[in-house]
């Protein structure tokens, strides 16, 4: 059940493309929260409008998503949006479904570059497809990329698995405003990008031939959910995109969840999130690029990703990567790198191993 609260603006706190955080007062002597509003479902309140909210996931404490969220301003809502195109209705059947012009229904403009010519004659033509299981990993696969080759056009796909709109992440609004995405697809229930997609496979046929990418990353948005059970996570999804990405010719690279400071046994060195990902699910080739630090804890990831590759259903290759050069591009990443809660220098090799995936995803640019 959702939990209700009502409540009245005190503050504006921050704001993001697509998003406003306020400081909210609540009824009842309640105290005061933080509540996100999305520009696009609610529009901006003001200081002193009277706002209902949802605050499940803050009364429950949780953290990715552990604040109140605006689900209307009763006294004062927003103007109805202008006449548009699109009737692929998103976040379906939900009180706050939304309609959108999808990239590839009739009437998009982009229609018939999906229907006809390159993307149906070589669709991804071997472009290279970074998988990873957690959101968190998107800027230092980026950042891997560019250590390797700065100039490549790099767009993301935002799957449904985590948040559903992409203006939660205020990750890819930075990396956006920085340039470090040349633009973002959201596909399935996921929305807000620059583009829509109703399906994995016809957001990666935009990512290459709408945006130009030279290399797309895929991952869910921020809220990975897990059991502690080998198939109930959102993660993996992450196999069956690999899955996408060869039906379409393209080249599957598959970013590792490692870590080395995760005090779950079942995380430490190679996630078992991936090792059901990318072993189980996953039935096509990919590339597994492992960090090549030379110590200890790399030489166990490194004979992980052997055993993993070994008894995987798909024809998995790792592939070593050197990390020269890697330390420094993740601390010249435009955001603040965080996973799970631990920054770059509490797990430095959750985000060396997805830059290094990055970087092997730019050297096969030169193929």
């Amino acid at each position: 059940m959702m939990q209700w609260r009502e409540g009245v603006v005190e503050q504006v706190r921050d704001r993001w493309p697509g998003a406003v955080e306020y400081a909210v007062r609540l009824a009842g002597n309640g105290g005061t929260v933080r509540a996100l509003a999305y520009t696009a479902l609610v529009g901006e309140p003001e200081v002193g409008d009277r706002v209902l909210l949802n605050a499940s996931a803050l009364l429950r404490g949780l953290g990715t998503g552990g604040l109140a969220f605006v689900v209307a301003t009763p006294d004062r809502l927003p103007a109805d949006p202008p006449p548009q195109d699109g009737h692929i209705v998103k976040a379906r059947y939900t009180p706050q479904q939304q309609m959108f012009l999808a990239v590839d229904e009739q009437d998009s403009p982009h229609h018939a570059t999906l229907t006809s010519g390159p993307a149906v004659e070589v669709e991804l033509a071997g472009m290279p497809v970074v998988v990873a299981d957690l959101h968190s990993a998107l800027p230092a696969v980026l950042a891997g990329v560019r250590a390797e080759r700065p100039g490549a056009v790099v767009a993301y796909v935002m799957t449904d698995g985590g948040a559903l709109p992409i203006a939660f992440s205020r990750t890819v609004a930075a990396l956006r405003e920085a340039g470090w995405l040349a633009g973002t697809v959201t596909v399935g229930q996921a929305y807000g990008g620059d583009h829509e997609a109703v399906t994995l496979h016809s957001g990666l046929l935009a990512a290459r031939h709408v945006l130009e990418a030279d290399v797309v990353v895929v991952t869910q948005g921020p809220g990975n959910v897990g059991t502690g059970t080998r198939w109930g996570y959102t993660g993996v999804a992450a196999g069956e995109a690999l899955n996408a990405a060869h039906t379409l010719h393209g080249r599957g690279v598959a970013a590792l969840r490692v870590s080395d400071a995760d005090p779950r046994p079942r995380h430490r060195g190679i996630s078992h999130h991936s090792t059901t990902a990318y072993g189980r699910v996953a039935l096509v080739p990919a590339d597994v690029p492992v960090a090549s630090s030379g110590d200890e804890f790399g030489a166990l990831v490194l004979g992980q990703a052997r055993e993993l590759a070994a008894g995987a259903a798909g024809a998995l290759t790792v592939r070593e990567v050197p990390v020269d050069g890697l330390d420094a591009a993740l601390r010249g990443a435009p955001v603040r790198l965080s996973t799970m809660g631990r920054g770059l220098d509490e797990d430095h090799a959750a985000f060396l191993h997805s830059a290094a995936a990055g970087r092997w995803a730019a050297r096969l640019l030169s193929e």
